[in-house]
């Protein structure tokens, strides 16, 4: 079953769809929901794919502390600045973690939320996070403050905590399927797995949404996942070792206990039946795309598969 949503709308204007905030866990955990047109120019689905999605941030929140995953687009900077003054109070301790360092959706936004909240560490495997963010470029500017970003390292697999002490434990770690330097995170306290640019195949024909999706509205098959992977940056998995791939993403389903799946793109996957069966079409989609399986072939760039 889905969690108790509740959103609160966003308008850009008459013309652009509504974007908002879904409650995932009351106090607790949220998702920054901006809506964008599919028209072929977004890299991060098929050229043929239309009607709309979503660039998901997530803000988890612990007492006075809270930590944001991702940053989100330039072009809806107005609307996670103000999504963020909703759910933060001016003493908020916010840290921002970019999980795709050199991805324009974790890092566009992190000097405008700096300069408008209490951010006190980025969290990112480079110590030059602040390059990779362009930390300074607006505040080089006439009538910005001037503010830095102290940057706390993250190891391949860490824990890292949100409040006071120990109370709140993410795990975040190397994607076991990745083109790109990739984190995902667990957060054991709303047993959510975040998971980047996987698991991100869910969209729908309205502005409107749905955004969530649990097992009965969930019409994913292999033969459309295989095709979202190949169409995107997953296209070298035909005819590669996916056994190993396959182990790893069962390895992460048999450790942690996931109710919910929250990718940074498109529709958030709530409940233990769709959790359960999307791994399991995942898992049938490698395995179909291995080299014992398939031959590898050249693809050209306007090729659908």
């Amino acid at each position: 079953m889905k969690p108790d949503l509740q959103i609160q709308e966003y308008q850009r204007d008459s013309e652009m769809p509504a974007s908002g905030i879904t409650v995932l866990a009351n106090e607790s955990l949220y998702a920054l929901q901006n809506v964008f047109e599919l028209d072929g120019r977004v890299s991060c689905y098929p050229a043929n794919a239309s009607g709309y999605s979503v660039a998901n941030c997530y803000l988890i929140r612990e007492g006075d502390h809270a930590l944001m995953l991702d940053t989100g687009y330039v072009a809806h900077e107005r609307e996670i600045l103000a999504q963020l003054a909703a759910l933060l109070q001016p003493e908020t301790l916010l840290s921002v973690f970019p999980m795709r360092l050199n991805e324009y959706m974790s890092v566009c936004n992190v000097e405008s939320i700096a300069a408008e909240f209490n951010v006190v560490q980025c969290y990112s495997g480079n110590p030059d996070a602040a390059k990779w963010v362009d930390f300074g470029g607006k505040s080089d500017g006439a009538g910005h403050g001037s503010y830095t970003l102290k940057t706390t390292l993250v190891g391949r697999a860490e824990t890292l905590y949100v409040g006071h002490g120990k109370q709140r434990p993410l795990v975040a770690f190397q994607a076991p399927i990745r083109l790109i330097g990739t984190r995902w995170m667990y957060d054991e306290t709303t047993r959510t797995l975040f998971t980047s640019d996987m698991f991100s195949h869910e969209w729908s024909q309205s502005a409107d949404g749905p955004w969530t999706a649990d097992a009965s509205d969930s019409s994913t098959t292999a033969a459309l996942m295989r095709s979202f992977l190949l169409n995107t940056r997953y296209w070298w998995l035909e005819g590669g070792e996916t056994s190993s791939l396959r182990r790893k993403l069962g390895d992460v389903f048999d450790k942690y206990d996931i109710e919910t799946i929250a990718p940074g793109y498109g529709r958030i996957l709530c409940g233990r039946e769709i959790v359960e069966r999307q791994y399991k079409l995942m898992d049938e989609v490698l395995r179909s795309l291995d080299k014992t399986v398939v031959s590898p072939k050249y693809v050209n760039r306007d090729d659908l598969r």
